[in-house]
């Protein structure tokens, strides 16, 4: 299974288009080589590259989706086409890239699931992960990158 991008390459930049300073929506991602008895999708877009003195765990949760439809074959460019799972700022939407500091990376983890999960709008990314364990029939990952010019750098991660 693989996930790709019309709007940019694995390991390559996400347009500003797509980031805290475009019009901070999401990019049309498609789903491909999808595994026989796909019941449902998650999706989780998170930034591993969070400096330790903003959090902790340095990792920020920029949008979380489950229940995606195991029929579905892409996610259009400003669509959620699953149940929203609960992001680090506490929001449910797709919040893009916004680095404080240097390039990051920014990581859309597609897993194909046998089942759909049981849990409600909101849930956490642990949860989500709990919830997966023992259902997963593939996952793929694409990584995009971004680095905001020196005079729209911000800390507003919290």
């Amino acid at each position: 299974m693989k996930i790709v991008s019309k709007d940019f390459k694995h390991g390559e930049y996400i347009p500003a288009k797509f980031t805290c300073n475009g019009e901070n929506i999401n990019p049309e991602l498609e789903f491909v080589d999808i595994p026989e008895g796909t019941k449902s999708f998650v999706l989780i877009f998170d930034d591993p590259d969070v400096p330790e003195v903003l959090r902790k765990d340095r990792n920020f949760d920029h949008w979380i989706l489950f229940n995606i439809p195991g029929t579905s074959r892409k996610i259009e460019e400003n669509l959620n086409p699953g149940i929203s799972g609960k992001n680090t700022r506490g929001g449910l939407n797709y919040i893009g890239p916004c680095p404080p500091d240097t390039i990051h990376r920014y990581f859309f983890r597609l897993y194909a699931l046998n089942d759909v999960l049981d849990l409600k709008e909101g849930a956490t990314k642990e949860d989500v992960y709990q919830a997966m364990e023992g259902k997963i029939l593939a996952k793929a990952h694409l990584v995009g990158l971004y680095e905001q010019a020196d005079d729209k750098k911000t800390i507003e991660l919290r």
